[in-house]
């Protein structure tokens, strides 16, 4: 790829990044449009819409964006938790690598780049026309001296790198003890999940757990709540809600009110539409109350079990409750709005093969998603795409279409494809057997974080050959030379890549293209007074996708540092708009307490270890043998500091220490409402299905659920 190439992959970005913060700037101050850019002010009551015009409203404005920048740590952790306060944490820690590397890269390791010759010598005269090669190792003569500014550089970035790492997850650890500290009590502290119980003939599953735990938990056990089978009923309850939304815009639609001509005939129609709707609705409830009196005969095999102390129910999570381990296995309970409802696998056996038939889905996923990223790697290639297709030869020897298809094409063609993987790998996470909404999005995250990284880094190097990977698998001794050949050789279009991927994508996350649309189109068959619906942060689309922009950051800062400073204009423009995005549209669905930091931890390592088998390969392929055997202790010395962060930190975010669960259970023997709060535990975990639904006209049989779930 040629300069030029890339300066219109730029353009046409940049374009794009300008137009979405315009359009932002004026479509937030619509009225009409609150409920995409500012639906969590609305629902919280603290934003109203303005009904008068004025001329404001058509001017462009930046006041956000200073807002945005103003909002401190300890005001974010109370709009969103401290998920929220992790993921910023995640964007000013990219900041400060890349900050340094692009310092050490562009004032260092760019000359000395441009300086060699091993390609070609720099054309200043006709710069626009200068392969992007130029300005990668790959110029750089083997052999040369030259090449140790490379080698000290991998040294003094991955020293900086995990100098960070370090105080990062020492700093979260303490911010995570320290939001338990400061926390009141919470249902899921004192709440463990049991599931394959097994059956008794002797009594209920509900009397098969309580009295298994109280005999051996007597002091303090507390009680229990069985879980039910209530797919059928959730159907239904869903049903009942889209209709009682219509019966709702059917009576508030003011076009459907009586007028002069003809207004008598359009009342009539209405008001039957009104009854049939109606009648419907209580039809629906009266089976939703039959179908909750028969979920009493469909428990399942699961329930929640209370304890008196934190301690108490982390003694019985930690503890193997049988002598067959298969039963009675224990999870700690989400919290009470985190739980997933509609999937509860109950069976040892069945979760296994559920994770196991995952696997080869996710497998075979990964394998198809091959065909793009082949499309895409024609595209690259002009000679290549001209013998496929002849008669695009004309059309190609112009040199602004060959630029646009050679430079910005191939990323949003992968990029578009890339939107399908996020929601993909939800999905296939929900029927895995998780039972809360936390556990899923951490699966899908890393989910589609490997997915990523092998489909669109390491399938782009190979050129999407499944022979050429499975090369790779089955001889690791070779790849640091594949690798050396093959990574500075898509430097180019990853260079684009971060810029299409990265600013476009940023900028459309502020703008929120597809709710304005679907905003836009359900606007008229809606009502001013609806409940407004707050979406949450989908942790499991944009951690992967700044942690892979984050890896293609490390492992391309010394061979083609031109990628640095796009990657820091990304990770500016995410900084201020997630922000804004936190403020204004998304409201926490459930709190991990910064679970999501190990995720982060664990891919900046494998960044790194990445990096150093790629540096092994060049410095050899260069000629400089002894770089490339000094390089060797760099990845070992990683992986050992891993080790150490792995044994000093990561327990922090699997439980919660005795000292920390007693330190608090004390705190509470002091409490006066703490016996309130252990009565209150049965409610907290009930199935919303079994909830009473009170959305007809006819209600008074439909006070309370027909069974109870104590």
């Amino acid at each position: 790829m040629i300069v030029s190439a890339l300066l219109t992959s730029v353009g046409i970005n940049t374009a794009l990044c300008v137009l979405f913060f315009t359009l932002y700037s004026v479509l937030r101050k619509q009225p009409s449009n609150y409920e995409v850019y500012s639906p969590r002010l609305l629902a919280e009551g603290t934003s109203k819409r303005r009904s008068r015009f004025n001329l404001e409203r058509l001017i462009p404005s930046p006041g956000w964006v200073a807002k945005a920048w103003r909002l401190s740590e300890e005001e974010l952790l109370s709009l969103s938790g401290l998920d929220g306060v992790v993921f910023m944490r995640m964007i000013t820690f990219s900041l400060k690598i890349f900050t340094f590397a692009g310092i050490v890269g562009i004032l260092v390791l760019l000359p000395v780049n441009c300086w060699g010759n091993q390609l070609k010598d720099i054309d200043v005269a006709d710069f626009a026309n200068n392969s992007l090669d130029v300005f990668t190792i790959s110029n750089v003569n083997s052999g040369s001296h030259w090449l140790w500014v490379h080698f000290s550089a991998v040294y003094i970035v991955t020293g900086f790198i995990c100098i960070l790492l370090f105080y990062e997850y020492k700093y979260i650890s303490s911010r995570r003890i320290s939001y338990f500290y400061s926390s009141e009590p919470q249902p899921h502290h004192f709440t463990i999940l049991v599931l394959s119980i097994p059956r008794s003939s002797s009594g209920s599953i509900s009397d098969n757990v309580e009295s298994f735990f109280k005999e051996l938990y007597p002091s303090t056990y507390l009680s229990n709540v069985v879980i039910h089978r209530t797919r059928k009923i959730r159907s239904l309850v869903n049903e009942a809600k889209k209709l009682y939304k219509r019966v709702t815009q059917l009576r508030s639609d003011p076009t459907q009110q009586k007028n002069e001509h003809g207004g008598l005939l359009r009342n009539f129609g209405r008001k039957n539409s009104i009854e049939h709707y109606e009648k419907k609705l209580e039809d629906i409830e009266e089976n939703v109350r039959l179908k909750q009196s028969e979920a009493s005969l469909a428990e399942a095999r699961a329930a929640f079990v209370f304890f008196k102390s934190r301690f108490g129910a982390a003694t019985a999570f930690h503890m193997q409750q049988s002598v067959n381990p298969t039963q009675w296995i224990t999870e700690f309970a989400p919290e009470p709005r985190d739980v997933y409802w509609p999937f509860f696998s109950e069976s040892f056996m069945r979760r296994w093969i559920s994770k196991l038939v995952i696997v080869v889905v996710c497998t075979l996923y990964t394998i198809t998603f091959l065909i793009p990223v082949v499309i895409v790697q024609g595209l690259t290639n002009l000679s290549q795409l001209e013998i496929l297709f002849p008669f695009l030869t004309s059309i190609l020897s112009i040199k602004f279409v060959s630029q646009i298809v050679t430079g910005y094409l191939p990323s949003l063609i992968l990029q578009l494809f890339l939107k399908l993987v996020p929601p993909v790998m939800e999905f296939l996470s929900s029927i895995q057997g998780y039972i809360s909404h936390s556990d899923i999005e951490k699966s899908a995250c890393n989910k589609v974080l490997w997915f990523t990284i092998w489909n669109v880094f390491f399938a782009t190097l190979f050129s999407g050959s499944i022979l050429s990977m499975l090369s790779v698998i089955l001889d690791p001794k070779g790849l640091p030379g594949k690798l050396a050949v093959a990574v500075p050789a898509q430097a180019s279009f990853f260079i684009t890549y971060v810029v299409t991927s990265g600013w476009t994508s940023v900028s459309s996350e502020l703008f929120l293209i597809i709710p304005f649309i679907i905003n836009l189109i359900t606007r008229p068959f809606t009502s001013s007074d609806d409940k407004v619906e707050v979406p949450s942060f989908p942790y499991h689309r944009d951690i992967p996708r700044v942690l892979f922009l984050g890896l293609l950051g490390i492992t391309y800062f010394f061979l083609a540092p031109l990628i640095l400073p796009f990657l820091l204009i990304y990770f500016c423009l995410a900084y201020i708009i997630y922000r804004n995005q936190f403020i204004n549209v998304y409201a926490p669905r459930y709190e991990t307490a910064g679970k999501f930091w190990p995720v982060v931890h664990n891919s900046m390592i494998f960044s790194l270890v990445l990096m150093h088998i790629i540096a092994v390969g060049i410095f050899a392929a260069k000629k400089l043998s002894l770089a490339s055997t000094l390089i060797i202790p760099l990845p070992v010395l990683t992986l050992l500091f891993n080790e150490y962060c792995r044994k000093r930190f990561l327990p922090i975010f699997v439980a919660y220490s005795a000292e920390s669960l007693i330190k608090k259970d004390r705190e509470d023997e002091n409490d006066t409402t703490i016996a309130e709060f252990h009565d209150n535990l049965v409610n907290a975990y009930k199935d919303p299905s079994l909830l009473p639904i009170r959305h007809s006209s006819n209600t008074e049989g439909l006070r309370s659920p027909l069974i109870s779930q104590a």
